[in-house]
């Protein structure tokens, strides 16, 4: 009876994990990322199996003899568990040349292995109350990013032909948004084809794209424009 009520109370706690783990890879699901609702749940529901091979593991060895030398040590496994969700949340992370996205999503598998072994330990209420903060910061994130006024790095490309003043009127269209502002320009010409490039690095706050699509109508209508491309740019 004894081993039954033990094994209840593990599925409970399998459960739980499962449970918890698939509610914080929804939210992050739902935001388009690559490891969401199986994925969290898969971490959860192992990381509490994990847990509770390290409390029980003792009872292995139970049938040996004094004389028997066999050291235990039930934190180990749950130290791998951590350490190897490194390898998963590197995974999850993409870098670009000017952003580095999957951060968050990475620091909750993390997490979720963290409330994982606090279950298949038995510290349910502290880890109820981990997922509580991690799912409100979660969720409360995007409203509070809005206010947040990050700047972003990009590079337009202007190639036209080679007539004076073209790099005085793209300068004086891009000082008509305060948000953008020129950090630097490269220049290139060709002399046969009589084409010139101006490569501009720029910076803005995230309001900035919003004027993307204008400055680039009001750059193609430009005569002299032959091409225009606008990319991301590496974060100095």
């Amino acid at each position: 009876m004894a081993d039954m009520q033990g094994l209840m109370i593990a599925f409970a706690k399998l459960l739980l994990a499962a449970g918890i783990g698939g509610a914080i890879g929804f939210e992050r699901e739902s935001h388009g990322q690559a490891a969401g609702f199986r994925t969290y749940l898969i971490v959860g529901t192992g990381s509490c199996l994990m847990m509770l091979l390290s409390l029980h593991i003792e009872e292995i060895y139970q049938p040996l003899t004094d004389r028997t030398v066999v050291r235990l040590d039930p934190g180990r496994i749950a130290s791998y568990a951590i350490a190897s969700m490194g390898f998963l949340g590197a995974g999850a992370i993409i870098k670009g040349k000017g952003s580095v996205r999957g951060l968050t999503t990475a620091a909750a598998l993390w997490a979720v292995t963290g409330i994982g072994l606090s279950i298949g330990a038995g510290h349910i209420l502290p880890a109820i109350a981990a997922t509580t903060i991690i799912l409100s910061s979660l969720y409360l994130a995007y409203p509070l990013k809005a206010l947040s006024r990050r700047r972003i790095f990009t590079v337009l490309t202007v190639k036209a032909e080679s007539t004076e003043g073209i790099l005085g009127r793209i300068t004086t269209l891009l000082a008509e948004y305060p948000a953008l502002s020129v950090q630097f320009i490269n220049y290139h010409s060709d002399l046969a084809s009589r084409q010139v490039t101006y490569r501009m690095r720029l910076h803005h706050r995230d309001e900035g794209p919003r004027a993307w699509s204008d400055i680039v109508k009001r750059l193609s209508a430009m005569p002299d424009v032959r091409q225009i491309s606008w990319e991301e740019s590496d974060v100095p």
